[in-house]
């Protein structure tokens, strides 16, 4: 019988990368994102007299976070605080993200009998006695606004606007209150492409500080809140914050029987990082070369790789 001939197909040994787990399925790559994070706003003061504007709060940016593919990192976006009739401002809550420094909430706005205004990512402003605003946190944030002092103006007195991300509140004088101070819009490109943040001449703010109240004769001169979300103050009830921007909240003067002053306006958190979606967590939007994950409220982030 005669000998038959059989072909046999040689292999050639491959290597492939996987995105995210480098050659050979080794261990996984890191990858470096961006982490903007934004407090929530704190309350302006809810009094019959004198409510001083609430700080905003305060402002985190972070270049350059290692992120470990399939880790789950914790996102909790801070609350903007909540007028409260007759009383200080409440102070607006943290925010945070796993492994970035904690953004600190806005300062709550004074009122009449309490006239110093509270600390926080921005301070917020003070009611009367020619006391200072609230302080603020050492690159987060700004002071409050401060007011005259006592007998140059009462009643017909100002009282201070609430500190924002990129500038201290006004101070309020014997005619006009204080405006809120101006927020930041260095991460305005971040902000559009999230959809957040308060456009004003091209720029998306966040973190305006709000604006103070005050009571003259024949007509009051409340002050504006900061750009950025920040609320204006009113003889009425202050405006509160706007939300996602962590600004915060008017003053208010005399609201009626139950005045409250302006809330603070919620926080927000947003992730990016360059190329395609490739993580899970709040809203994603690619556009360009990067894409952003944006929390408006707390969740958890996974990048997947």
């Amino acid at each position: 019988m005669g000998l038959k001939r059989f072909t046999v197909n040689k292999f050639t040994n491959q290597r492939f990368t996987v995105p995210g787990f480098g050659t050979g399925g080794g261990a996984p790559t890191p990858y470096t994102a961006e982490v903007l994070l934004v407090a929530g706003g704190g309350a302006g003061g809810g009094a019959n007299y004198h409510g001083a504007g609430g700080g905003a709060g305060g402002v985190v940016y972070s270049p350059g976070i290692t992120i470990v593919v399939g880790n789950t990192y914790t996102v909790v976006v801070g609350a903007g605080g909540a007028g409260v009739s007759g009383n200080l401002g409440l102070p607006g809550s943290n925010t945070s993200f796993t492994g970035v420094t904690t953004a600190i909430g806005g300062g709550g706005g004074s009122k009449n009998a309490a006239p110093a205004g509270l600390p926080g990512g921005s301070g917020g402003g003070s009611s009367n006695n020619g006391l200072a605003g609230g302080l603020g946190t050492p690159g987060q944030g700004n002071n409050g606004g401060g007011t005259p002092a006592p007998g140059t103006g009462f009643p017909a007195i100002g009282t201070g606007g609430g500190g924002g991300a990129g500038a201290v509140g006004g101070d309020g004088s014997d005619s006009a209150a204080g405006a809120g101070g101006i927020g930041v819009s260095t991460y305005s490109a971040i902000l559009a492409q999230a959809g957040v943040g308060e456009l004003y001449n091209g720029l998306y703010y966040v973190g305006g500080g709000g604006g103070g109240s005050t009571y003259a004769s024949p007509s009051p001169i409340s002050g504006v809140g900061g750009k950025g979300g920040g609320g204006y103050g009113s003889p009425g009830t202050g405006a509160a914050g706007t939300v996602n921007t962590g600004g915060g909240g008017g003053g208010t003067e005399r609201g009626g029987p139950s005045p409250l002053g302006g809330a603070g306006g919620a926080g927000v958190v947003i992730v990016r990082y360059v190329g395609a979606v490739k993580g899970t967590g709040g809203t994603s939007n690619s556009s360009g070369s990067y894409t952003t994950h944006t929390f408006t409220s707390t969740g958890t982030f996974t990048y997947s790789g």
